[in-house]
């Protein structure tokens, strides 16, 4: 098992770098001129030349990412051009937002896809499981953002239930827990929706294989009741394919995160990724793809990772 995990990380290390170079060279030739940006209207031809020295952007591409590769390698992500902070200590008061965020939403999907699916399974091809596949089809056809704007519109708005943004109410100067909880609700339902209506379908599909193997048949002729065939004997090995989803959906929850938390004001790292490309802040938008990198190869891990857990066949040693 030590050996597998030391092999995967050291072959991450030239996929952190490739998306490093891709990432550094798409940034810098997008329209739009950080000096601008920064100076407004007291932009001289001469405080430019001063700024963009300072910045060190008068420098040939590949020198500024030789130079940024370096302190990067050192932790350092440098600083925020326009908050003039260091980019790790803007992403890591960010990121336990956007974690909350992504974990609560995982766990959404997870509860709902496997209740919807493994239903379906069970009353494939009944009115039951053709009005829900509508529905699954429905939800993920729509985009986030309006999936957002709708239950903002319904839940915030009209019924009054939720809050329509931030993570606590600016007038209670000590929030509690349940504030946070409060806050947190129609952020991760509007990540959440989309992500189980494709993975209700995975899970149901397993399901429907799982159903007519010789194991099951064997499980019911010895007495066992419909629930502990399907959530004891068919279940651990369906949700195989949801935890290959885990792992590869991480990239889309937190890609997801930077459109919600804009539309919920929720201060995290899609927030703070979204201002920061406005902005053309490259060493927060670096510092961010990065982080996201990272934990998208720790997610693929952990992924592996599990399939030995549920699956005894399934061994790295």
């Amino acid at each position: 098992m030590a050996r597998f995990i030391i092999r995967r990380v050291l072959e991450a290390i030239p996929s952190l770098l490739g998306v490093s170079i891709l990432s550094f060279i798409m940034l810098h030739i997008v329209p739009g001129n950080p000096v601008r940006l920064l100076l407004g209207q007291h932009w001289t031809p001469y405080r430019a030349a001063i700024l963009t020295k300072n910045l060190g952007l008068n420098k040939p591409l590949y020198v500024q990412y030789l130079v940024w590769l370096w302190h990067a390698l050192h932790g350092n992500f440098q600083f925020s051009y326009v908050y003039d902070r260091p980019v790790t200590g803007l992403i890591m008061q960010a990121l336990p937002h956007t974690l909350e965020l992504v974990a609560v939403a995982l766990m959404m999907a997870h509860i709902f896809a496997i209740l919807l699916g493994t239903i379906q399974a069970y009353y494939a091809g009944s009115w039951f499981d053709q009005t829900v596949t509508v529905i699954i089809y429905f939800l993920y056809s729509m985009p986030q953002f309006w999936i957002g704007i709708l239950l903002v519109e319904f839940f915030a708005i009209t019924l009054a239930w939720f809050p329509s943004g931030g993570i606590t109410n600016p007038a209670n100067p000590d929030p509690n827990f349940w504030s946070y909880v409060y806050h947190l609700v129609l952020p991760s339902a509007t990540l959440a929706i989309t992500t189980v209506a494709g993975w209700a379908r995975y899970m149901r599909s397993s399901m429907v294989e799982t159903l007519v193997q010789d194991y099951v048949r064997t499980a019911r002729s010895k007495g066992a009741g419909e629930l502990r065939v399907l959530f004891v004997h068919a279940l651990r090995n369906s949700v195989l394919p949801l935890i290959t989803l885990f792992g590869l959906s991480l990239p889309t929850l937190f890609g997801g995160a930077v459109v919600v938390e804009e539309i919920f004001n929720y201060p995290g790292m899609g927030l703070l990724y979204w201002n920061a490309a406005g902005d053309r802040d490259f060493p927060v938008l670096l510092g961010i793809i990065i982080f996201l990198g990272v934990i998208t190869i720790l997610g693929n891990l952990i992924a592996d990772l599990l399939y030995a857990v549920v699956d005894p066949r399934i061994s790295y040693n």
